[in-house]
């Protein structure tokens, strides 16, 4: 493969991908103006023999890039000059083609802020290109119409990867002009902001903006201490203007006050239901950092896996309290054998989901046990069990199953699930088909 090295250098033993097809090579041999060598620089015209790759393979402007350092794209914002030879208007939306380094594509020009161009004119456009090609910030292009067939004007890139913008947008003009005449900060700075919840990674940063990686660094480690944008992922390092940042945390704490108000029995909302409660477009990993924030700010209050409002308690009115105490009456009544949730639902004609939600407050509050998924106790009758168990164990030493049913007179249905309760418990250890009483 032979062709001008651009930037930078090429030697044998590189890790290669040819674009914009992806393919990888390892570069086996290198030779400038006939003579190999183990390297070639910038600027020098190149023959690379490849590993890996096929003659037939490689493409008439294909690049060879380090590996897994570039992207190809199929659009590009860019700043267009429109000659003043031009035969007519701009239309918003027209198609020519672009012509840059060994690229000739189609290319529909989107004009950002009006809806005509007249000659002699420029503007900001994005321009969606039929196939995928390699530009980088800076790169030069051509633009031609097909009938007659005429260069109308050209430009420079000014953005490889962008978003789809809203046109007319004020956000999307202001970063095109940071982009296009800004300083490093002032480009970062737009980029960041540009990118709204969905947030920044470095590497984005630097191959959408055209800054190296080194003055990225600078850049940002001056925004973050003016406080102007947030890094919300460590790894890989990801940012946020503290714009959106806000806007997050104000979204995450309106849907746990949203969930409290709609659930006036619960303390909180479970860390992972709350999660999944971010824009799709946030990344998950800013949940953790975002959630810190609001803690530290007092918002709200992490216990464990709930996350609450301060000073807030699941409060029951007077029709739940009340339906509370008859799921109380009912359990107590029962004694060792309680009534299952199925009975309690049909027993006080209610649903089961209600019934659950009263059941886990009661739980909350100490005023029941839940022994299994359907199966709660009274603390009392629960408790004179345990007793009766352990002083069985000291006396004995060991209990089998049907020894525990003849001397409860339990029935199985109550029995088997109050012996793996109090395994959970740590009052008993199962050893083989017998419970032992737990050291300790």
């Amino acid at each position: 493969m032979t062709g001008t090295l651009l930037a930078g250098e090429i030697r044998v033993g590189d890790e290669v991908e040819l674009l914009p097809s992806g393919r990888q090579a390892r570069v086996r041999g290198v030779q400038t103006h006939g003579r190999k060598g183990e390297s070639a620089t910038a600027g020098q015209r190149v023959a690379v023999n490849l590993q890996g790759v096929e003659h037939g393979e490689v493409a008439r402007g294909d690049i060879v890039v380090p590996r897994g350092v570039y992207r190809t794209t199929r659009a590009v914002d860019a700043r267009l000059d429109y000659l003043p030879s031009a035969p007519k208007e701009l239309r918003h939306r027209a198609t020519l083609r672009l012509h840059s380094a060994t690229y000739e594509v189609p290319a529909q020009v989107i004009l950002l802020d009006r809806d005509l161009l007249p000659p002699g004119e420029s503007a900001f456009v994005q321009l969606r290109l039929k196939s995928p090609v390699l530009l980088l910030p800076g790169d030069p292009f051509v633009l031609r119409s097909y009938s007659p067939a005429a260069t109308v004007g050209g430009g420079r890139v000014l953005d490889p990867m962008p978003p789809r913008h809203r046109r007319r947008s004020a956000e999307a003009l202001e970063l095109l002009g940071a982009l296009g005449g800004g300083s490093d900060t002032e480009k970062v700075r737009e980029l960041v902001a540009g990118s709204l919840l969905s947030g920044v990674a470095l590497e984005e940063i630097a191959v959408r903006s055209g800054v190296a990686a080194k003055r990225c660094d600078a850049a940002l480690a001056a925004l973050l201490s003016a406080g102007e944008v947030v890094q919300a992922v460590r790894e890989p390092r990801i940012f946020l203007s503290r714009t959106s940042f806000g806007a997050l945390k104000e979204l995450l704490l309106g849907e746990v006050e949203g969930y409290l108000r709609d659930n006036t029995l619960k303390d909180g909302i479970g860390k992972e239901e709350l999660k999944t409660r971010l824009p799709r477009r946030s990344d998950p990993r800013f949940f953790g950092p975002l959630l810190q924030a609001l803690e530290r700010e007092g918002k709200v209050v992490v216990d464990r896996e709930l996350v609450k409002l301060p000073g807030r308690k699941g409060a029951a009115t007077v029709d739940q309290a009340g339906f509370q105490a008859r799921i109380e009456t009912a359990l107590t009544r029962g004694g060792a054998e309680p009534p299952t949730v199925k009975e309690l639902c049909e027993a006080l004609r209610c649903g089961e989901k209600d019934l659950l939600e009263h059941l886990a407050v009661l739980v909350r509050g100490g005023r029941a046990k839940k022994v299994k998924g359907d199966l709660f106790y009274a603390p009392e009758p629960l408790a004179a069990l345990r007793e009766q168990l352990v002083a069985l164990l000291r006396e004995k030493g060991e209990i089998t199953p049907p020894e525990f049913r003849e001397i409860t007179g339990l029935s199985r249905k109550f029995m088997i699930p109050l012996l793996e309760y109090f395994d959970q418990e740590k009052v008993t250890i199962r050893v083989g088909d017998k419970r032992v009483l737990r050291k300790g």
